[in-house]
């Protein structure tokens, strides 16, 4: 992490006093003017600096990162990918943290400032910072400076704020879903999205049964959800499916065995694995999970990367058939 804006490698603990995962706070907490907070909420022009414009943003994000992987799918489904330029930093961290390794595949180099690595960015933002460099970091050109770091505030800059600007896309936090996608969003993050990750880093029994005890009571309760509806929160696809797929994706090849989440597998879930395979197959999600970048540079870097499980993601899944369902995503208005 950084520490009034100096390089430091030995500030690591990440625990609490019950071996429970303490997860950093992000610290640039802009928005984008027309983005919505959440479903009441809509940030004015007078609010912010922040102006919706093409070219004027840019994301940085890491394949690997489940928090970066949800940025970059709401800005590839809403149709920003021409209006929002994007980095991609290497996999592989090590003491110099987050890098940009153009010559890798599926890396850029930093288009904006040319740095060789990302906590030259936060420090461009603010030569000070003491905090934690992570992905995902949405930058703003014109100001010089970072807007938001916060995966999800990103995620809902990008759905609500670039109607005007980016080329048609699917609504994903519509009228009439929006009290029921931020209730699903909230209730997912602590008990599945971070709690992989309160398994994986608990450093005493008890915090990892607890952790585990709620990963995969989620996943039962949204197992028996989409028994009857397409989506999380219905009909249609939102920012809850966008928020849950990351996690998902990543639950059988890393989770299982990385972070002893492994009394089942997504894929033995009746209703999950059809799921997953759905949002896998809608048009422009594929192209975001990069699983070499996620399993053998990621979440097993450095070790013996574990050879299953082999999964079909493009295997059919008939989700598209239940009562009442659309087949196809709802495209903005």
């Amino acid at each position: 992490m950084l520490v009034d804006g100096e390089w430091r490698t030995d500030v690591e603990r990440m625990t609490d006093d019950d071996g429970n995962f303490d997860r950093y706070e992000t610290d640039f907490r802009d928005w984008v003017a027309g983005a919505y907070r959440d479903a009441e909420t809509r940030v004015s022009g007078d609010e912010t600096d922040f102006e919706p414009e093409a070219g004027r943003y840019h994301l940085y994000i890491a394949r690997n990162c489940p928090w970066a992987h949800g940025a970059a799918l709401v800005r590839q489904l809403a149709g920003l990918t021409d209006a929002v330029t994007m980095d991609i930093v290497d996999p592989v961290r090590e003491d110099e943290g987050w890098e940009f390794s153009p010559e890798k595949d599926g890396c850029t180099a930093d288009t904006v400032h040319g740095s060789e690595y990302l906590r030259e960015v936060y420090t461009a933002a603010d030569p000070e910072y003491t905090g934690r460099v992570s992905v995902p970091v949405l930058w703003d050109r014109e100001h010089g400076t970072i807007v938001n770091n916060e995966s999800i505030e990103i995620m809902r800059n990008f759905a609500t704020a670039f109607d005007d600007v980016g080329e048609a896309g699917v609504d994903l936090y519509p009228e009439g879903y929006r009290g029921e996608v931020d209730r699903i969003v909230d209730a997912i993050y602590d008990s599945l999205n971070n709690g992989v990750y309160r398994a994986g880093f608990a450093d005493s029994q008890a915090a990892y049964d607890d952790a585990v005890r709620d990963v995969f009571d989620a996943l039962d309760h949204w197992d028996s959800v989409l028994a009857d509806q397409r989506y999380l929160a219905g009909d249609r696809l939102t920012l809850a499916d966008v928020r849950m797929f990351p996690t998902l994706v990543r639950f059988d090849q890393c989770y299982h065995t990385a972070f002893k989440c492994n009394r089942q597998y997504v894929h033995q879930y009746e209703h999950l694995w059809p799921y997953l395979r759905d949002l896998y197959q809608t048009p422009g999600v594929s192209e975001t999970v990069v699983m070499s970048h996620i399993k053998d540079d990621g979440y097993y870097q450095g070790e013996i990367t574990p050879i299953g499980p082999d999964l079909d993601f493009e295997a059919p899944h008939d989700r598209d058939r239940l009562p009442g369902e659309s087949p196809e995503p709802h495209a903005k208005v």
